[in-house]
């Protein structure tokens, strides 16, 4: 059965939505009925759209606090309101942890980390004066709550950001909710770069138990969710998208040990 939201007269705010998971969370909501405003450092080609409307964009950095206090304050100033923040805005290339400078290092965890903390400061102060206060989600990642090799910087970041969602659920309830989307593998649109190659996508796909990468649709049904009135109770909680999970490393081994084996008993002697 298919699940719908009703975000008629509602404005929601999704950093980082021009691209990837980012674009498909606004798109989303935008089909729910919502006035969506989308943020990055650079204009898209074309803000995301959904039944004839288009999201509206504002170019800032949110790693600025002065530039996310422009975004928040032109958001009100147009629609009079704010009540869903999705923090999507984040990422890393791959850099091993020995290899990457200091800056690397603390330009990563203020986009992952500090500048989720700064906009959701900012929308707080807008959503504590309505009636029926907002929502918060923030969106994580599961290299935030397994080791991420490769981009050490950017999983503890994701681990921190889990924790300030369950820190400002406790300080800003019952007003403000804030909830965690835990993300597992996905196709973002740039996946095949960091998975190996679009010819390896399907591969890292099938390691997943529901056979196949998130996709944007994926992340966006739980955004929907969790910024919804229907999960009025639901704070300081994390929901997990991942598939089932990643399978561990030794049950492959297993797996081809177990298939050699058979192979070896059905062959003639």
């Amino acid at each position: 059965m298919a699940i719908s939201y009703d975000y008629g007269g509602r404005t929601v705010l999704v950093t980082g939505g021009t691209k990837g998971i980012g674009a498909g969370v606004a798109s989303a909501f935008l089909a729910a009925g919502a006035d969506v405003v989308v943020c990055a450092r650079r204009p898209p080609d074309r803000p995301p759209s959904a039944g004839g409307r288009a999201a509206w964009f504002v170019q800032a950095d949110v790693r600025d606090a002065h530039q996310v206090e422009s975004l928040i304050d032109a958001v009100a100033e147009r629609y009079g309101r704010l009540d869903a923040v999705v923090n999507n805005a984040g990422g890393s290339p791959y850099v091993p942890a020995a290899d990457a400078s200091p800056g690397f290092h603390a330009k990563v965890i203020e986009l992952n980390l500090v500048a989720p903390l700064h906009v959701s400061q900012r929308a707080h102060q807008v959503m504590r004066t309505q009636d029926d206060g907002g929502a918060i989600v923030m969106v994580g990642s599961v290299s935030g709550v397994r080791p991420s090799p490769g981009t050490a910087a950017y999983g503890a970041a994701k681990a921190g950001l889990h924790h300030l969602a369950a820190c400002l659920a406790a300080e800003w309830a019952p007003k403000v909710r804030v909830n965690s989307v835990v993300v597992g593998l996905a196709d973002t649109g740039a996946a095949g770069e960091h998975y190996g190659g679009a010819g390896t996508l399907a591969q890292v796909g099938a390691t997943v138990p529901a056979r196949r990468l998130a996709e944007p649709a994926d992340v966006a049904a739980a955004c929907l969710f969790l910024g919804a009135p229907e999960a009025a109770y639901i704070t300081g909680s994390t929901l997990t998208v991942d598939g089932g999970g990643e399978r561990p490393a030794w049950s492959h081994v297993v797996a081809e040990a177990v298939a050699h084996k058979t192979a070896r008993t059905a062959s003639p002697p």
